[in-house]
């Protein structure tokens, strides 16, 4: 199966030939695409419906590129952008980056390279997916412990013994037992290590 199986490009330019020939570029791919002549357009349509890719062009009407990416960041929505620029856009489009684009293409553009650039961000929005997902998870797990189970568990990825939490908390080893038993129980972990490997899945 293809990395962008079941994904979609998103096009907003003002330039209908434009817009023609990102969806004859992405249907060729196996991409389904959904073009935009502006950037009230998009906003109005755009759902979150799986792994997807704008390709947005920096001179719009009314809301240009830059203004959509804040737009978007404001309002939560986390899609990969791929800037569309003229030669005299770059420091404009590095900017872009740094505010959280993922990519641009410089007009005149080199089709494959171009479709390359789609496709890479697609497969990076499905692997962010993932790992926001994995952390939601985590997230709701780690929620049911308590302030003290949170502490307890602090110090046994850090490798402290039961002993020594004991005596760092001002709690009897018993506790610490009992407290770890219900961390591991909540958790769902079997050992330290799982522990540990549970901790490390979040970041």
């Amino acid at each position: 199966m293809s990395a962008t199986t079941g994904s979609a490009a998103y096009v907003v330019d003002d330039d209908e030939s434009i817009r023609v020939l990102w969806q004859w570029l992405m249907q060729s791919r196996g991409i389904e695409v959904r073009t935009f002549d502006s950037a009230a357009g998009f906003i109005a349509a755009y759902r979150d419906e799986g792994p997807a890719c704008l390709v947005l062009d920096l001179h719009l009407p009314d809301m240009n590129g830059l203004e959509l990416q804040q737009h978007l960041r404001t309002h939560a929505v986390e899609i990969p952008i791929v800037f569309v620029t003229g030669h005299g856009d770059v420091p404009t489009a590095v900017n872009a980056l740094k505010r959280g684009a993922v990519d641009f293409i410089q007009k005149p553009f080199d089709y494959r390279l171009a479709v390359q650039t789609v496709e890479n961000a697609i497969a990076r929005d499905r692997e962010d997916r993932v790992h926001r997902a994995r952390r939601t998870e985590i997230d709701a797990r780690l929620s049911l412990l308590t302030e003290r189970e949170h502490e307890v568990l602090q110090r046994v990825i850090d490798g402290s013994q039961n002993k020594l939490i004991a005596g760092d908390l001002g709690i009897s080893v018993k506790t610490v037992e009992v407290h770890r038993a219900k961390v591991m129980e909540k958790l769902g972990a079997a050992s330290v290590a799982e522990l540990v490997q549970f901790m490390l899945r979040r970041n």
